[in-house]
């Protein structure tokens, strides 16, 4: 076996089983492992993904909130264990790949019309 081989076998058994589809402009709440120390807890940060990338097990999403005023960013890889699970709370209709131009908006105008599933 090359090396590509082994390597693609190793990352297959990483992967996780059950993810829910995630699209830009999905409003999400993310449960993430928090550990300090010898203690763990799992914090939720829920917002909308603005970005989606890469595939197999580096596939990462950022999810962007709006916290006391002050916007917020944190990307996540897909597969990771600390990861405990993504909850897809609304669908947003978004007509670009990335939506970088929330930064800028605040308020109403920062808000992604609902898709109605």
């Amino acid at each position: 076996m090359n090396n590509e081989a082994i390597i693609r076998e190793i990352e297959a058994a990483e992967l996780k089983k059950e993810m829910p589809e995630l699209r830009v402009g999905d409003t999400v709440r993310v449960s993430n492992r928090i550990t300090e120390g010898d203690k763990s807890r799992i914090q939720i940060f829920e917002g909308v993904i603005i970005k989606v990338q890469g595939g197999s097990n580096r596939a990462t999403f950022t999810v962007r909130k709006n916290s006391n005023g002050v916007g917020v960013e944190k990307t996540f890889p897909v597969h990771s264990p600390n990861v405990e699970g993504v909850e897809v709370v609304r669908s947003g209709k978004a007509r670009r790949a990335k939506l970088f131009y929330l930064r800028k908006l605040t308020g109403k105008k920062a808000k992604l019309k609902e898709i109605q599933k």
